[in-house]
C-alpha cells in the first residue's frame, strides 16, 4: 500500500517573516506567494524594489491588477489562487488558497501558516480572489 502524498503546502509552513523577504530564509506575504507559485513554474514579479518597506507598500491588489493580462479576478477560489485583503485603508495583504476556505499566508507576527479566510477577522477584510493565467488544469499534490 502506498503512503499518502503530502500536500504541497507542508513545505511552506513555518517560514519566518522578513520585510521584503523573497526566499525560505524569510518572506513577506507577497514573497510567500511568489515562492509557492515559483514551485509550480509560475514566475511572478518580485516587487522587492517596488516599495520602501512592507509598511509603505502600494496596494498589492493594485500590483496584481496592474499585471493584467496575467491575473484574472475569480468568484470561486481554488487551490493556488491569490486572495487579497484590506489592512487599514489599503489592500496590502495576500495569501494563497490551499483549498477553498483556507489560505497559506505569513504576517509580521506569525510565521507562515494555514488559516481560514472565512473567520470574522479575515472575511470582513477580504477584497478578492485572483488566478494567474498559467494556472490551468489540475494542481499537483
Amino acid at each position: 500500500m502506498n503512503a499518502p502524498q503530502k500536500h504541497w503546502s507542508v513545505d511552506f509552513l513555518g517560514l519566518p517573516f522578513a520585510d521584503l523577504g523573497r526566499d525560505r530564509d524569510g518572506v513577506d506575504c507577497w514573497g510567500l506567494v511568489r515562492l509557492v507559485l515559483g514551485e509550480f513554474g509560475i514566475e511572478v514579479p518580485s516587487y522587492a524594489g517596488g516599495y520602501a518597506t512592507a509598511k509603505e507598500r502600494a496596494e498589492i491588489s493594485g500590483l496584481i491588477n496592474g499585471a493584467k493580462p496575467f491575473w484574472n479576478a475569480v468568484e470561486a477560489p481554488r487551490e493556488l489562487d491569490v486572495v487579497t485583503f484590506r489592512r487599514g485603508r489599503l489592500d496590502c495583504h495576500v495569501g494563497i488558497v490551499v483549498r477553498p476556505g483556507f489560505m497559506l499566508h505569513v504576517t509580521e507576527d506569525i510565521p507562515s501558516c494555514i488559516e481560514t479566510y472565512l473567520s470574522s477577522y479575515w472575511d470582513r477584510r477580504l477584497t478578492g480572489f485572483w488566478r494567474h493565467v498559467d494556472l490551468t488544469g489540475e494542481v499537483r499534490t
